[in-house]
């Protein structure tokens, strides 16, 4: 019995993550639709008078103005409320870690493996967004480096405009396949 208990455990298979729709991407005249490489995550709980301690060990100025962001050596912060930010870290840094070591109050979840990231690119970039978020993606409404938590369909996502025809669309793993072909349709009728 011994035996067949030790010839099931070194037969059990390896089990491996993949990043959601990894390599997935559309192109189509004027946008083009695809998965970012996975990056590192938190959610981000503080109030003001910790601010500057976080925003030193995070190595960003944590924004303090609604619908804004800052980045800086691939970590970005974006504020989503008044004592909440999305922080995202796509230099392999881990910014759950550099929140550990601060003593000041405040909350930080790692959400890396819940959330994935979509870029969406090109002349017809916000006309593609748009099909599905009622936010006016102007650029005198929505400059380069607003961000904002908002909805695509039916699906919250926080938004990111990282250049001014390119969109940054944060959503949950889960959501993820509805997102990216909420966008891929939306980019065949906005190529038209």
């Amino acid at each position: 019995m011994a035996k067949a208990a030790a010839k099931t455990k070194a037969a059990a298979p390896s089990v491996e993550r993949r990043p959601a729709l990894a390599g997935r991407t559309l192109s189509a005249p004027g946008v083009k639709v695809e998965m970012l490489p996975p990056a590192e995550r938190i959610s981000l709980r503080a109030p003001g008078a910790s601010l500057a301690v976080l925003s030193k060990a995070l190595g960003v100025t944590l924004p303090a103005k609604p619908k804004s962001s800052a980045t800086r050596d691939g970590r970005t912060a974006l504020w989503l409320g008044p004592d909440e930010w999305l922080v995202i870290d796509e230099a392999g840094n881990d910014p759950l870690a550099d929140c550990a070591k601060v003593t000041a109050l405040h909350s930080a979840v790692g959400i890396s493996h819940r959330n994935v990231g979509i870029s969406v690119s090109g002349p017809a970039a916000a006309a593609t967004v748009n099909s599905g978020c009622p936010q006016d993606l102007s650029l005198d409404a929505f400059p380069v480096g607003a961000a904002s938590r908002t909805i695509l369909g039916k699906s919250e996502i926080v938004l990111l405009r990282t250049a001014q025809d390119t969109f940054r669309v944060e959503c949950w793993r889960s959501f993820s396949d509805y997102v990216f072909t909420l966008l891929s349709e939306a980019a065949g009728d906005a190529a038209n």
